[in-house]
């Protein structure tokens, strides 16, 4: 019986390195986006960069609930080569986003996805919030749907910023 649970034990670890490995090679698809501030921006143009990239809809409690603190790592980390790039869903009305971002005073990127390209290209997002960090050579190194756990986040933030 021991054998059995250690090799389970094994394969379990193996599977999930190997998972942890794919994607951590994963990169990031390169769309291009505009801000509500009206610039034309890329996801390649943020390369040397650590990027959170959050899909979120103003109707949507958990993803109002991350705000704060999305706000609070960026202004702790933006300045060491950290960005935010908050994806409004097509669905969100346009008036509602740019309202919540002036209000709550977001320092970083906020772009609407009218069309739904960009959460087509990240694998058709439809959960709000969902969530991805990418490394400075642009690949996808976390997923998170649903709120965010902010202690893991912070730490692979940094670890990313070190590097």
């Amino acid at each position: 019986m021991r054998k059995w649970l250690a090799g389970l034990l094994v394969l379990v670890v193996g599977v999930a390195v190997v998972y942890t490995l794919v994607l951590a090679r994963h990169p990031a698809p390169d769309v291009a986006y505009t801000t509500l501030q009206g610039q034309p921006a890329t996801l390649a143009g943020l390369r040397g960069k650590v990027v959170l990239v959050n899909f979120w809809a103003t109707s949507c409690s958990g993803c109002v609930e991350e705000m704060p603190q999305m706000k609070a790592m960026h202004q702790r980390y933006a300045s060491k080569g950290f960005e935010v790039v908050a994806v409004a869903m097509n669905y969100d009305t346009p008036a509602y986003v740019r309202e919540y971002a002036a209000k709550n005073q977001l320092p970083f990127q906020v772009t609407m996805d009218g069309d739904g390209h960009i959460a087509r290209a990240f694998g058709d997002i439809q959960l709000t919030p969902s969530t991805f960090l990418i490394d400075r050579e642009g690949n996808i190194v976390k997923r998170y749907v649903g709120v965010m756990n902010f202690a893991e986040v912070r730490q692979v933030i940094e670890g990313g910023l070190s590097h």
